[in-house]
């Protein structure tokens, strides 16, 4: 049962970061790249702090910060 949710996470992942690479240039820096970790990580502490919490933001949340973690590693910490 975990393997076929993870599957599913992890294919919402990658359709997002197919979406965020069309509309949002790579980082330039590693300030720019935590700068955006911070906003999206921001947005799902706000949305976490709601009396009545949405789980489906609190995934597009989530799923953005793991978004930007993964696009910081490809645009920050990787030899170009």
């Amino acid at each position: 049962m975990t393997k076929n949710r993870d599957v599913v996470i992890f294919a919402d992942i990658a359709d997002e970061l197919d979406r965020a690479r069309n509309f949002h240039p790579d980082y330039h820096s590693a300030h720019e790249g935590y700068a955006v970790i911070l906003e999206e990580l921001d947005e799902l502490w706000d949305e976490v702090k709601k009396k009545a919490a949405s789980k489906g933001r609190m995934r597009e949340e989530a799923l953005q910060v793991a978004v930007t973690a993964i696009r910081f590693i490809q645009d920050v910490c990787n030899e170009k």
